[in-house]
């Protein structure tokens, strides 16, 4: 393809807009209620609806910073919208919150993505339940946090954390079921050094509350990795009736347990596809699991240790040593094993590959990383944030708007593919037209989503 030697740029047109998309983004949003719970923000700024949709709306449409925001003021976007602030203005608005106002948009976000999942059945449906955890359907919770490299010596909090750079820490809970993407149930930001389970027992407990009030009403599998292996977090998950699946340290009490399975118990499992192994390097298709019965935290009471089950995955490893340092001789010299405890009653198999699929919430990571949380803006705590809060909203619409049609894009592909897409506007009877390109690909989805934010609700059943 090669461009046209007779074009000449000339940026004069009132009329053209580059995020056509927004427009029925935010319609779905506003049936979601986003507006009428932003009202319930009080954080002392006027006109706190409008720059807050503003975030949002600038974040939806691929701004990573507060400069970026200023993409809303161009063209005839003040003739699709009302209340489009400038950057500056959005910065300061920013700064002006406070930690129990950035607790409060934590739930204009449960909220709506309450709205979205009424609006949008298949945002939390679940079809693909074979009903073998007995309760009508299965959701997943997951909780994981993330370093988010900084610069400069301004930013407040910012230190360095486990993975070795300077930076600030953001904790996520998502959820998820079998037939459909995760949604951010909860988001905080932390101090770069802060531990991964610090805060982690009243962030689920609070992830829970908000899937049920997003419609799941079936069981609940909370998933997590080693750095969350603790008293507090699994006993939150009993105390809310959930499944836990957590992995388990190999310490001296796992190791035991571990030495203890016979040669006969293990069962081979092959993957579908093969697993990138980051240890070895290697690309591993086959492994075996075994289970044994277990009692976790044996170091607090008698009547509060945890009884469940110890689901072990073993890899032959490809250059066997001669002792690993466990002085258990040749068992963990060939094998590397991967561990974890469970209360769920799925099948040993089951249970290992539902366990597995807690990499989900890396991708969520991914794509806000992609995304807005590419940078955190603010040089002060407070405003970054209220910027992941605004971030988590930005992501469940975007989720909203993949499941009107195909389900599971990510947010990039949303983007170019339904909301930066350019249009122009004309006006009849009253009425604004946008004219959109001619064979857009993606025209179909576009109409669909339109469907879904400007028709009716979907009927209810009973």
């Amino acid at each position: 393809m090669k461009p046209s030697h007779n074009a000449r740029p000339v940026f004069d047109d009132p009329n053209v807009v580059s995020d056509a998309g927004l427009v029925p983004a935010l319609r779905l949003a506003e049936s979601a209620g986003l507006f009428e719970l932003l009202a319930g923000v009080s954080v002392p700024a006027p006109n706190a609806v409008a720059k807050a949709s503003c975030v949002v709306a600038g974040m939806l449409a691929g701004a990573d910073s507060i400069d970026d925001l200023d993409r809303l003021r161009h063209g005839g976007m003040g003739r699709l919208f009302t209340g489009i602030r400038a950057p500056s203005t959005l910065g300061t608005f920013l700064r002006s919150f406070t930690h129990g106002h950035v607790q409060q948009l934590d739930k204009v976000n449960a909220g709506v993505l309450a709205g979205l999942a009424e609006r949008v059945p298949g945002l939390l449906v679940d079809n693909a339940s074979n009903g073998s955890d007995g309760d009508g359907g299965l959701a997943f919770i997951d909780v994981d946090d993330t370093i988010a490299e900084v610069h400069g010596h301004a930013k407040q909090a910012a230190a360095i954390g486990y993975t070795r750079v300077r930076g600030l820490n953001v904790q996520l809970a998502t959820v998820s079921t079998p037939a459909a993407a995760p949604v951010i149930a909860r988001a905080r930001l932390r101090r770069g050094n802060r531990v991964s389970h610090a805060g982690a027992p009243r962030m689920l407990a609070q992830a829970i509350s908000t899937a049920r009030g997003a419609g799941v009403e079936g069981r609940v599998l909370v998933r997590a990795d080693s750095g969350y292996y603790r008293h507090a977090f699994v006993t939150t998950a009993i105390r809310h009736d959930a499944w836990f699946s957590v992995t388990a340290r190999l310490d001296p009490l796992v190791t035991a347990a571990i030495t203890s399975i016979g040669p006969k118990a293990w069962t081979p499992i092959n993957y579908p596809n093969a697993v990138f192994d980051t240890e070895q390097q290697a690309w591993i298709s086959d492994a075996e699991v075994a289970e044994v019965p277990f009692t976790a935290f044996v170091k607090q009471p008698k009547n509060q240790r945890v009884s469940c089950r110890l689901v072990v995955r073993r890899v032959k490893r490809i250059q066997p040593r001669a002792n690993d340092g466990t002085g258990q001789g040749e068992l963990f010299a060939s094998y590397r094993h991967h561990a974890f405890i469970t209360n769920s009653t799925l099948s040993t198999l089951e249970a290992d590959q539902r366990h597995r699929d807690h990499a989900v919430i890396e991708q969520v990571i991914a794509e806000l990383k992609a995304g807005p949380l590419a940078h955190l803006p603010s040089g002060r705590y407070p405003a970054n944030a209220a910027w992941v809060a605004h971030a988590a909203i930005a992501f469940n619409i975007a989720r909203a708007i993949a499941a009107t049609h195909t389900g599971h894009h990510r947010w990039a592909t949303l983007r170019t593919r339904i909301i930066n897409v350019p249009a122009r506007i004309a006006t009849t009877g009253r009425r604004l037209v946008l004219h959109l390109p001619r064979d857009w690909p993606w025209a179909t989805a576009w109409h669909e989503l339109w469907t879904h934010a400007t028709g009716p609700p979907p009927a209810t059943t009973t």
